[in-house]
């Protein structure tokens, strides 16, 4: 019961101080013009244009201050791998952070950070990664319990970790494309890997790794507030590529690495079919669907925004059910 009340009252705090850090950001990004332009290969989504994007600067700000704050009011410990996961998380929103300015700034969605510049700053974030995680007595090795696979990957694992941050970033990234769907989502994914956190009692700090989770579903709650059809405001790269690099961090942290691909099951099908897409066209010379990644498909296939969200939501929910019965109870 204390866990319990732990994890609600973690939740509750972090969507709290998202709801009011919203209220006082998305009137700034407005001002500041912040707009986004949408695709013009997506025309329902033309009357969206000019809607303030950076918007993930609210539950990214809002968690990271929570987290603080709890620590200096005695009421939460930063261990070594609470600061592995602080610093991909401040670390790959920084990279989102400067990759939305140049896009606000050239007025193109085309002149952000190039895909090389992405891709450095991203290795001299898994390269550190893994340093902290090996200079703690990091476990190198790969299990897949269910099927009783052991494999050492040794100084190797540092390429397995860059090839998840980036991976899992990018997934994020791709699927948001329609208002709420990769913040609740994620508040999916990472509520399951709070719950995972606190079955993990040989991770140093656990329970705080836990509340960190909870915290950062409140803010994504709360950011919904404002996220959620039709948008306030947008997720951007900011916001998407923080999400995406802390989900493979958890999964990495809590041995759980291959558990990503149910709990971010709807993340690995969006990125998918956009490889599918980009094969079936090179070697074909046709489409595989008719938009890729595929929620668009299921806009041309004449499905509503807020359906298209509310499936991908339950089939999120079931993966993540899976996962939490398999990783818990058995």
């Amino acid at each position: 019961m204390y866990i319990l009340a732990k994890s609600v009252l973690a939740l509750m705090i972090g969507f709290m101080a998202s709801v009011i850090l919203g209220l006082a950001i998305i009137p700034i990004l407005k001002k500041l013009k912040f707009g986004q332009k949408t695709s013009r290969f997506v025309e329902a989504h033309a009357k969206k244009s000019g809607t303030p994007t950076m918007g993930g600067l609210i539950f990214t700000l809002s968690t990271i201050i929570t987290i603080f704050v709890l620590h200096f009011m005695g009421k939460l410990n930063i261990s070594s791998n609470l600061v592995i996961i602080l610093f991909v998380f401040f670390g790959y929103g920084l990279i989102g952070f400067i990759d939305d300015s140049l896009k606000i700034k050239y007025k193109s969605n085309e002149k952000g950070l190039t895909r090389m510049q992405k891709f450095l700053m991203q290795i001299v974030i898994a390269v550190l990664f893994f340093y902290i995680y090996t200079k703690n007595g990091a476990n190198t090795v790969i299990e897949v319990s269910a099927l009783n696979i052991n494999i050492d990957l040794g100084f190797m694992y540092g390429f397995f970790i860059l090839f998840m941050l980036v991976g899992t970033s990018n997934a994020v990234n791709l699927t948001d494309g329609l208002d709420g769907l990769a913040a609740g989502l994620s508040a999916i994914a990472f509520l399951i890997y709070g719950m995972l956190a606190w079955n993990s009692g040989w991770l140093a700090g656990y329970d705080d790794v836990a509340i960190f989770c909870f915290i950062l579903v409140g803010g994504l709650l709360g950011f919904l507030v404002y996220n959620s059809y039709p948008a306030k405001v947008f997720m951007g790269d900011v916001g998407s590529l923080a999400l995406g690099g802390t989900l493979a961090t958890l999964a990495i942290l809590t041995r759980r690495e291959l558990s990503l691909i149910v709990i971010g099951g709807v993340f690995v099908i969006e990125t998918l079919s956009v490889i599918l897409q980009i094969a079936s066209v090179k070697l074909r010379k046709k489409k595989l669907f008719p938009m890729a990644p595929i929620h668009h498909s299921f806009e041309k296939w004449g499905w509503s925004e807020t359906d298209i969200v509310r499936l991908f939501y339950v089939v999120g929910f079931i993966l993540g059910a899976g996962a939490i019965a398999y990783g818990v109870w058995y």
